[in-house]
């Protein structure tokens, strides 16, 4: 993507004017400030920012509508933003026109006593949270930025986060979803169900689809009772293979932890100062595990993840029950990816996904593959989905460094389809991947997802360029 640029002049203003008989004229936006911020994701600090002629802010499912009509009547193209902290350019526009979903933020449906919540898109993901504990209930997807994040951008990416070991990521809690679709109709798919095998999955195929397909506006989702309690037990050894094996025997007992995660040794490195418990000055590999339950099965559970994480650690493993201390030890975890970037500025980080019992081996070839480009690297993450954050850290001043990191990150995303794995597993494809999507699902595959999408946006204007590569 290049540097951000708009339209101005005599053509900026009739497509403010023409679009602002859809919406209002405080609904259109052809420079400024917020024109400008959409023109980035999370992916910003890489120098990605994309182009736009006008940002339109629609109310409603209806107005959605009436845009999407108007770009696909003109064969203008689309490009949905949602909270802005997408982390692989999936919102970064490269021409047309940005659809923002921020005012699409009403609750329509609260259930509590059916578990269940109806949100728009703009929701965001913490005020979800909130309602749900309000409520002695929990919706599990817990994806970074909560605060900013919203619902609509979490179905299209799918998102996961920590607690996915257990609770499975966005798509596995979504019941059903409203969406615009090309050439501006609205598409109702499930609903306040717990079945619905009447047709085909339209509702998993707007999932993860990334703004390719359609134009998710709301969403109905799916609740659970809240946990009685929870507590955190964590582990620190000398390298990744001692952490590796104490991984593998919390599975093979038969644990089921509400999150499993790891930090190797660079992430450690950059972050272990701030930890907020206690821990080793130097340690090589640090295994977290969460368990939630009633009292009791937190107790039992408790104990038992602590005999299994005991073997090869440096130290008693630490129990953490008090809820403040949990809650601190998260807002920690949560700013690893902080604290990793801070120690050059900048840092290139792809989050792919293996076979969990190759998870040490990528973790290792991680550091060995930025050896070979002369870059620090390290890794973090979801150790119980053998989902890990391969970063090269880098002084993004530097062109040369991110040269070399975005090569290193190609080398990445061909180790883990080389052990089986996926270029993605919770960011999305975006723009920073499609190069990779034909190695990583092959010809069959790729023509498939190549027809789904041309079935439904046949001028192939929804988010051009982005989650599956075109002719």
């Amino acid at each position: 993507m290049e540097r951000g640029t708009t339209t101005h002049g005599p053509a900026s203003g009739k497509l403010a004017a023409d679009l602002g008989r859809l919406l209002s004229p405080g609904q259109v936006r052809t420079d400024g400030p917020e024109l400008r911020a959409a023109l980035q994701d999370a992916t910003g600090n890489r120098g990605i920012t994309g182009k736009a002629d006008a940002l339109a802010l629609p109310a409603g499912t209806g107005q959605v509508a009436e845009v999407l009509g108007w770009c696909y009547e003109r064969e203008i193209p689309v490009t949905v933003r949602g909270g802005g902290t997408g982390l692989a350019g999936g919102a970064v526009p490269d021409g047309g026109i940005v659809i923002s979903l921020e005012l699409l933020d009403k609750v329509r449906a609260f259930d509590p006593e059916c578990w269940r919540i109806e949100v728009e898109a703009g929701v965001r993901t913490s005020t979800v949270h909130r309602l749900a504990l309000e409520n002695g209930l929990l919706f599990p997807p817990d994806p970074g930025a909560s605060e900013q994040s919203a619902i609509g951008g979490n179905i299209a990416t799918n998102a996961g986060g920590p607690h996915a070991f257990k609770y499975g990521v966005t798509g596995n809690w979504v019941t059903g979803v409203e969406a615009v679709v090309p050439p501006g109709e609205v598409l109702v798919s499930g609903g306040p169900l717990r079945k619905d095998v009447a047709g085909l999955d339209l509702t998993d195929l707007m999932i993860g689809s990334e703004g390719t397909l359609g134009i998710v506006t709301s969403a109905w989702l799916r609740l659970v009772p809240a946990p009685e309690e929870r507590a955190v037990v964590v582990a620190f050894y000398a390298d990744a293979r001692a952490g590796g094996g104490a991984i593998t025997e919390i599975m093979g007992s038969g644990l089921q932890p509400s999150a499993l995660e790891f930090l190797d040794r660079g992430a450690l490195e950059s972050s272990l100062g701030s930890f907020p418990s206690d821990a080793p000055e130097v340690a090589g590999f640090a295994v977290i595990a969460e368990t939630d339950g009633s009292a009791g099965e937190v107790e039992r559970s408790t104990g038992e993840l602590v005999e299994a994480m005991s073997d090869l650690a440096l130290s008693p493993p630490t129990t953490i029950n008090d809820r403040a201390a949990i809650r601190r030890f998260w807002n920690w975890r949560d700013g690893v990816s902080i604290a990793v970037t801070a120690q050059r500025g900048g840092k290139i980080s792809e989050d792919v996904v293996v076979p969990v019992e190759h998870l040490a081996d990528a973790i290792e070839e991680t550091v060995e593959i930025g050896n070979r480009h002369d870059l620090p690297a390290c890794s973090w993450g979801h150790a119980g989905d053998g989902n890990l954050h391969s970063s090269f850290l880098v002084d993004l001043s530097d062109e040369d460094q991110i040269r070399r990191a975005n090569e290193a990150a190609g080398e990445v995303f061909s180790m883990a389809i080389r052990m089986g794995g996926s270029i993605s597993g919770e960011h999305g494809i975006g723009s920073l991947k499609t190069a990779y999507v034909e190695q990583a699902l092959g010809p069959v595959a790729l023509r498939l997802q190549s027809e789904i999408k041309r079935s439904f946006d046949p001028k192939l204007l929804l988010n051009p360029g982005k989650k599956i590569p075109l002719p």
